[in-house]
C-alpha cells in the first residue's frame, strides 16, 4: 500500500520539501507520495489527519506551536523546545517531534568561532525557538527581536543599535520576510553596524541569496541560507518516521 506523507503550513508555494521527498523517494524506488496540505486554521489539520495511508508530517509556518493541542504525544525534543515539526503517525497516534534543532545544530556548529557568545533572534515562533535551544546549548546568550517584545531577552527592531549589533556576533532570521515570492524585503536592522565580525544566517532557502544575505555580505559580514538545514531536518523526520 502506497504511503502518503506530507507538509502542513499555510502557504506553501516557497517549499522544497515536496521536490526533497519525491527525489529521495525515486532514489530509493520507493512507491510513496509527499504533498503539500495548505489550511487556514490548524483545526483543519483534523482533516489532513485522516487522510489514508497517511505516515508522516512535517509541520511549517505558522502552526509550528499551535499543532501541539492537536497530537497525542510529543517527543523529549518537542517538549523542551515547545515547538513540533515533524509528526510520526504510528499505530493511531499523532506523536510530535523538532527536527529542526538537529537540522540547525548541524548547519551551525562548522561556522560558529570564539568571538561568538551572543546572537540576536529575528523574530519569536517555532523555528525561533529550536535556534534559541540550540545556541544556548551551544553556551551563547540569546536575545529575540519581535515587533512585540513582552519579556526580559526581548526586543523591538528600533532597539537594534551599533552596541547590540557588534556584541552579538551572529544573527539568525527566522521570520518569512524575504521569502519567495516576496524577495524584494529584509528585516529592517541597521546592516551599516555589521562587520567580518557578524555570522548572518538566514533559515530561508528560497531564494538561496536573499535581500537579508546580500545587505549583510555589503557590509562585510559572512552569511548562509537555510538549505543546509531544511535537509539536516529532513533526513531526521524520515528517520524518525522509519523508526
Amino acid at each position: 500500500m502506497k504511503k502518503i506523507y506530507g507538509l502542513v503550513g499555510r502557504k506553501l508555494s516557497h517549499s522544497f520539501s515536496k521536490s526533497f521527498f519525491e527525489n529521495k523517494f525515486q532514489s530509493l524506488n520507493i512507491d510513496s507520495v509527499y504533498e503539500n496540505f495548505e489550511i487556514e486554521t490548524i483545526t483543519q489539520i483534523k482533516d489532513v489527519f485522516a487522510v489514508s495511508d497517511l505516515a508522516g508530517l512535517n509541520v511549517t509556518i505558522p502552526y509550528k506551536e499551535a499543532v501541539i493541542p492537536m497530537l497525542d504525544e510529543l517527543d523529549e525534543s518537542a517538549k523542551s523546545v515547545g515547538a513540533v515539526n515533524c509528526i510520526q503517525i504510528k499505530n493511531g497516534k499523532h506523536v510530535g517531534y523538532n527536527t529542526d534543532v538537529f537540522g540547525f545544530r548541524q548547519m551551525i556548529k562548522p561556522f560558529l568561532e570564539s568571538h561568538h557568545e551572543r546572537a540576536l533572534i529575528l523574530g519569536k515562533g517555532g523555528a525561533a525557538k529550536a535556534v534559541a535551544h540550540v545556541l544556548n546549548e551551544l553556551g551563547l546568550t540569546v536575545f529575540f527581536v519581535t515587533r512585540n517584545p513582552k519579556e526580559e531577552n526581548d526586543f523591538s527592531y528600533h532597539d537594534i543599535n551599533e552596541a547590540m549589533i557588534h556584541s552579538c556576533g551572529i544573527i539568525v532570521n527566522t521570520t518569512p520576510v524575504g521569502m519567495f515570492p516576496d524577495t524584494e524585503n529584509a528585516p529592517a536592522i541597521p546592516y551599516e553596524f555589521l562587520s567580518d565580525k557578524n555570522l548572518v544566517v538566514d533559515l530561508i532557502y528560497n531564494p538561496k541569496e536573499t535581500l537579508f544575505m546580500k545587505k549583510a555580505k555589503s557590509s562585510g559580514a559572512n552569511a548562509i541560507n537555510g538549505e543546509t538545514m531544511l535537509h539536516q531536518q529532513a533526513e531526521k523526520s524520515w528517520e524518525i518516521w522509519n523508526s
